[in-house]
């Protein structure tokens, strides 16, 4: 017990070191539009988007590099997972996500995801040829990647720890920007079953970002009288990225011959936006199908007219798991979410999953 309050003492204050240059705390809505990077709030993983940000405390395995990451300990040998997100169906937005994490040594588990979100192609506009019906000059592709590499470890039979270093970058036709956050997250089991679990995971911690090229340069003349016409470059302003605090439980409910239903709730402080709760629950039948479900709320959600978000409150999902070696423990799962949303058709996640 003195172990987890140590630990629990050392987050506390790297928190508050951090929170005078990051507003962590804020939940300022009338700062929401002020951030950049606002795709790394988006949960690309359909095993665990369907919870509702609700398994802050109970997250396991690869997926935890979104969540919390130190859920990534518990990986006991190698995990891949392929997922594909219909981000807004409608708006022809699609997430391709990939990653895998593996065990070194008898503690610590080291995990790769990369996450591409693209907006298909754009058709490009001058301002001698603003609509591009009349006359189609050529298209570009806007693109947004991130790139996580965690460490987690496992500190004792109760603690488990580890951190995230994000790789943000972000690029259209003629200008770019690139940057780096750290995330960082513990969680305690607890209880005669281990079925009592608490987490706090700080995300998106990281220096400003601006974009830089070719687009924020224009021609122009020194005065009406010069005869020549110089290239002027006009900076970008930086941003910030959208720092974001998580503090969630759990509890285990275990019943009948390898059946689990799992309630988890979690606060979320966002540096830019409204502060939410989340609740959810995961119901697991012999480990063969997951069913699993969880309502995001914040400040005026439920009334369209005061709704800041796209996102209207619930989601769910469900995996189902084929076991591939009894003795290795190894399985095959496919895995599905959905979340609601007002306008377009909802966020739409499919993976699958490998435990080798």
């Amino acid at each position: 017990m003195k172990s987890f309050y140590k630990y629990i003492a050392a987050i506390t204050f790297s928190v508050a070191l951090l929170l005078p240059s990051y507003n962590l705390l804020a939940g300022n809505p009338d700062r929401s539009g002020q951030a950049g990077a606002s795709e790394l709030l988006i949960n690309p993983w359909a095993g665990s988007s369907g919870w509702g940000g609700a398994n802050i405390a109970c997250t396991r395995g690869l997926e935890s590099i979104y969540t919390n990451v130190a859920g990534t300990a518990f990986t006991e040998r190698t995990e891949l997972i392929f997922a594909n997100t219909t981000y807004l169906k409608g708006a022809d937005i699609n997430i391709m996500t990939f990653g895998f994490t593996q065990r070194v040594g008898e503690a610590g588990a080291l995990s790769l995801a990369i996450m591409s979100m693209g907006f298909g192609d754009v058709s490009r506009t001058t301002i001698n040829n603003p609509d591009p019906g009349d006359a189609i000059i050529g298209t570009f592709a806007p693109n947004l990647m991130n790139i996580n590499i965690g460490y987690a470890k496992i500190f004792s039979n109760s603690i488990y720890g580890g951190f995230t270093i994000k790789i943000i970058s972000e690029s259209m036709a003629d200008m770019s920007a690139q940057g780096v956050a750290i995330d960082a997250g513990i969680q305690y089991v607890t209880g005669p079953m281990e079925n009592i679990k608490f987490g706090i995971a700080l995300k998106n911690v990281g220096p400003t970002m601006k974009f830089s090229g070719d687009g924020l340069t224009f021609r122009g003349f020194y005065n009406q009288f010069s005869r020549t016409s110089p290239t002027f470059v006009q900076p970008s302003s930086e941003y910030e990225l959208p720092a974001q605090l998580s503090i969630g439980g759990a509890y285990d409910f275990l019943f009948g011959d390898n059946n689990r239903f799992t309630l988890a709730g979690a606060f979320i402080s966002n540096s830019f936006t409204k502060d939410q709760f989340s609740i959810g629950g995961e119901f697991s039948l012999k480990n063969y199908l997951v069913l699993r479900a969880g309502y995001l709320y914040e400040d005026g959600i439920t009334k369209k007219s005061d709704r800041t978000t796209v996102y209207t409150g619930p989601s769910a999902g469900l995996s189902v798991q084929i076991p591939l070696n009894k003795e290795k423990g190894s399985i095959f799962s496919v895995d599905y979410s959905y979340r609601d949303t007002d306008p377009f058709s909802g966020v739409h996640t499919i993976g699958a999953r490998f435990t080798l």
